[in-house]
């Protein structure tokens, strides 16, 4: 897999790069790993600032490869930094992960940036648990979202407990939650139940909660989430009704489809499909200001 992901970084890469940035690119990519490390850090010098942008085939083959990964929007210098990273010689353990140690100790920001989206391509994944989870506590928004969003480890690798606090800092911090990988094959009933908490002190503030956090609630409804759901198709919000009524209807659970046929304006553009969550899948939220 490493083989191929190497491969296909390198192809997204060159479709960017000057014929001088190539060169010293590859070249570094091929030194001894401490002369690796040393480009790694060194990248913003040789390399310029421009975003990325793959093909369709390109990010449909990266999904194939390692699903849930991606670099869309990326840098040039966080994707050349993580290509060398793929680089790295990894046959011997001890020092392989002596290396990668090494830089994240010495790591600025965007260096932290880089090793936390490589993450994924890593070997001896168990070894990077402290530092993943030690990520969800940053207050770098930039790295934060490095870990949680578009990156496959936390879902493969965290504990409940880990993965609740990720899913959370998010949702607190209005970040985009249906970019969290896995999101709702790991949601569980205790992420559920502190999320009502949240939303009832939300609404007791007059402030409201973002619709796509309740995609989560699905399959764990019970008769306080179902006072929640009534709150949300009483709501002025039609982006809240419709969350009601995709939770309702999702859920195969009798009261909440009973509940929905008080809607059918609402059952009607569900179970037709014209509302799905995508239609709620915002990237720009406040939700830390008065209900809309």
């Amino acid at each position: 897999m490493l083989e191929q992901l190497n491969s296909l970084l390198w192809e997204i890469l060159d479709d960017h790069l000057t014929v001088a940035e190539a060169s010293w690119l590859q070249e570094q990519g091929n030194a001894t790993p401490l002369e690796l490390m040393t480009a790694f850090v060194a990248a913003p010098r040789f390399l310029a600032k421009r975003t990325t942008k793959p093909t369709v085939a390109q990010n449909i083959e990266l999904n194939e490869i390692l699903e849930g990964f991606s670099v869309e929007d990326w840098g040039i210098v966080r994707l050349g930094r993580v290509w060398l990273l793929s680089c790295l010689d990894s046959t011997h353990r001890e020092e392989y992960c002596r290396h990668i140690e090494t830089l994240f100790d010495t790591a600025e920001m965007n260096e932290l940036v880089a090793l936390y989206s490589a993450l994924p391509l890593l070997a001896y994944p168990d070894q990077w648990l402290f530092r993943a989870t030690d990520a969800v506590r940053s207050n770098m928004g930039v790295v934060y979202e490095a870990i949680a969003l578009r990156n496959p480890y936390p879902y493969h690798h965290f504990s409940e407990l880990a993965w609740n606090q990720l899913v959370l800092k998010g949702i607190f911090n209005d970040k985009p939650l249906h970019l969290i990988y896995g999101l709702e094959e790991r949601s569980n009933e205790k992420l559920v139940l502190t999320l009502s908490d949240f939303a009832h002190e939300r609404w007791a503030a007059g402030r409201w909660v973002a619709p796509q956090v309740w995609r989560l609630a699905t399959r764990f409804l019970n008769e306080t989430l179902l006072d929640d759901m009534k709150h949300l198709f009483e709501s002025s919000s039609e982006y809240d009704q419709q969350a009601a009524a995709l939770v309702c209807y999702h859920s195969n659970h009798e009261p909440a489809l009973q509940l929905l046929a008080n809607y059918p304006h609402l059952q009607k553009v569900v179970n037709t499909h014209h509302i799905t969550w995508a239609n709620l899948e915002f990237s720009d939220l406040n939700t830390y200001v008065s209900k809309p």
